[in-house]
């Protein structure tokens, strides 16, 4: 009874007639309280020393271990249309098999012989080498052959000159002599003269020295003739020798430059050759790449590009596989403020989505149904939801983790600390502090570390 109201029945009951008033009457509850308080908080005390396992939740997903092992999408290199499927979602492929086959859309590989006239068009570049190469060679051999001629030509216009150079200098000795005869017989005249007109000489005799002075003066005149002659003919060898030489440069120029040319001719030429084999080698890998194949062993999960006669674009995807062979691991993410507390080699308890766990946080070698886990790999820098991706993959010396998981499920992590009691776990908590991160290394833990860190 509440006695809300004012008056008082109490008096007026007789509570001996009813069972439960006498029960009522008997029954004392503040003696069952205490105890029940009593043993209550020797429990709550006994159990803050209990000890707590620190640890970090973390959602996460199962992928692969190595990125080749994860799922992918096979693209197309080339554009193209859909002909042929040789696959459906769901078979099994090994690496090489034909996924399916597409057909050209751009008209500059349209034509069916497209290769073997690009292999006729190289086959015609290098014959057209060839004979400037030929060419070349017959140009070397007209510059080799006017260099040894030239050289003759010259050596004979040399000599030539030197043979006019001496013809000079034994004709210029001629005319002095003939000049020292005529002066001699001029002067003999002017004595002979004198010795006439004193009467000592005869008329005979003066006309026989002047006879004489005249055939030296013929004589001198003749020298001086034939040395001017000589002369010219030496202005004319040098004149010759200077034309020639310059011919000969002139023709051995043209020949250079001629040359040049066909080597020019020839370098445009490899040019272009090397630019047909390359379109060569491009149309031929362009042909191998209408059948699209698979790049490993694997699954065909999704066809993203469905039907016959649809074009796709360069690099554009087409189907999604998942490989065969796999080394499982989890993809999960911690905060920032958690990061410090991470290193590799460090074990973590896993609840995947689908199989059924009994989880204890601060126990988890109480919880059932939970796998074991180490660090395998820490990012150096955040996703853009501002977390720390962490790699999983599984305890050597814990249980296998189950054969019939798929990559892409769910996960619920906790990677584990350290071990405290659990007072101070809520002291923690309610202070806001973050987990313990310094602990005292052995020397064994040391050497286990420096291992860990080497594999």
């Amino acid at each position: 009874m509440l006695n809300i109201s004012q008056k008082n029945v109490r008096n007026q009951i007789d509570a001996p007639l009813f069972k439960s008033l006498r029960r009522i009457g008997k029954y004392q509850s503040h003696g069952v309280i205490l105890r029940m308080l009593s043993i209550s908080a020797f429990l709550f005390f006994v159990v803050l020393f209990l000890p707590w396992t620190q640890n970090i939740r973390s959602r996460g997903i199962v992928t692969a271990l190595h990125p080749d092992q994860r799922p992918q999408t096979i693209h197309s290199i080339i554009a193209g249309r859909i002909e042929k499927w040789y696959v459906m979602e769901g078979d099994y492929v090994n690496k090489g098999d034909t996924i399916l086959f597409i057909s050209e859309v751009k008209n500059d590989y349209f034509d069916p012989r497209l290769l073997e006239r690009t292999d006729q068009q190289l086959k015609a570049k290098g014959m057209s080498i060839e004979s400037y190469q030929s060419k070349l060679k017959a140009i070397e051999i007209q510059l080799k052959t006017l260099k040894i001629t030239g050289e003759l030509q010259l050596e004979q216009t040399r000599n030539k000159k030197t043979m006019a150079e001496l013809k000079v200098q034994s004709d210029s000795m001629d005319y002095n002599a003939a000049k020292i005869n005529y002066d001699i017989a001029l002067e003999q005249y002017k004595r002979m003269e004198d010795l006439y007109k004193d009467g000592l000489k005869s008329l005979t005799d003066l006309e026989n020295r002047n006879l004489t002075m005249q055939r030296a003066q013929a004589q001198k005149i003749s020298a001086e003739n034939k040395l001017l002659s000589s002369r010219n003919e030496l202005i004319n060898a040098i004149v010759e020798l200077s034309s020639l030489d310059a011919q000969i440069q002139n023709n051995i120029a043209k020949l250079e430059s001629e040359k040049f040319s066909v080597l020019s001719n020839v370098y445009d030429a490899e040019a272009a050759l090397t630019k047909l084999e390359n379109q060569f080698s491009n149309y031929t890998i362009r042909n191998d790449m209408y059948y699209i194949l698979a790049p490993q062993d694997g699954y065909i999960t999704r066809a993203i590009q469905t039907g016959l006669g649809e074009t796709i674009k360069e690099g554009e995807e087409i189907v999604s596989i998942m490989p065969s062979n796999f080394q499982l691991a989890i993809e999960t993410y911690i905060k920032p403020i958690d990061l410090p507390l991470m290193e590799r080699g460090q074990p973590v308890r896993i609840q995947f989505d689908g199989w059924p766990a009994i989880i204890f946080s601060g126990w988890p070698n109480a919880s059932i149904g939970t796998y074991g886990g180490v660090v395998f790999a820490i990012d150096n820098f955040t996703t853009t939801e501002g977390l720390y991706r962490i790699l999983v993959r599984p305890d050597p010396n814990d249980e296998p983790w189950p054969e019939a998981l798929r990559l892409g499920a769910g996960t619920n992590g906790m990677i584990l600390l350290k071990d405290v009691p659990i007072w101070y776990e809520m002291w923690r908590q309610v202070n806001g502090f973050p987990p313990d991160y310094y602990k005292s290394y052995t020397h064994e833990t040391a050497k286990e570390k420096v291992k860990r860190s080497k594999e």
